[in-house]
């Protein structure tokens, strides 16, 4: 899936029309599966307080890391007959543009345990408050 493809989908779940984020744990053979609203934060994002989430979670990542994003795309041919020169990065370098942020607000998630064969899927709902408040429910795995 390509980032705008995200961008106008407004839920994650990983099924046939949806998206759906999962952890398998093979230690202990629990699986999660979270579904819920994503939000895509770019550079071109008219909110002060999300470009601020960004920035904080550009620079929580390793240089290494970030160096990442400045790298050719990958599965395009190189033109150069020359190996490619190693990017640099000042660590103090803002956010590169490619850089985007995703934050899942999650509505649901489905817990199963291979090993016991349990299963819960908790569900978010909202109180009279507006609050989000989850409920959960065992079910047959």
């Amino acid at each position: 899936m390509q980032l705008d493809d995200l961008k106008h989908c407004s839920f994650a779940e990983f099924s046939w029309l949806y998206f759906q984020i999962c952890w398998y744990f093979t230690d202990s053979w629990e699986q999660f599966r979270i579904n819920g609203k994503v939000d895509v934060i770019d550079g071109s994002n008219p909110d002060p307080l999300k470009l601020q989430q960004r920035e904080k979670a550009w620079f929580a990542s390793s240089i290494k890391s970030r160096l990442q994003y400045l790298d050719p795309t990958p599965g395009i041919p190189s033109v150069d007959e020359q190996p490619s020169q190693v990017p640099t990065l000042d660590p103090s370098t803002s956010p590169v543009g490619v850089f985007c942020l995703l934050v899942l607000d999650p509505d649901q998630v489905d817990y199963l345990n291979l090993k016991s064969n349990e299963r819960v899927t908790y569900t978010a709902g909202h109180s009279a408050e507006g609050e989000k408040i989850w409920t959960w429910e065992k079910v047959n795995a």
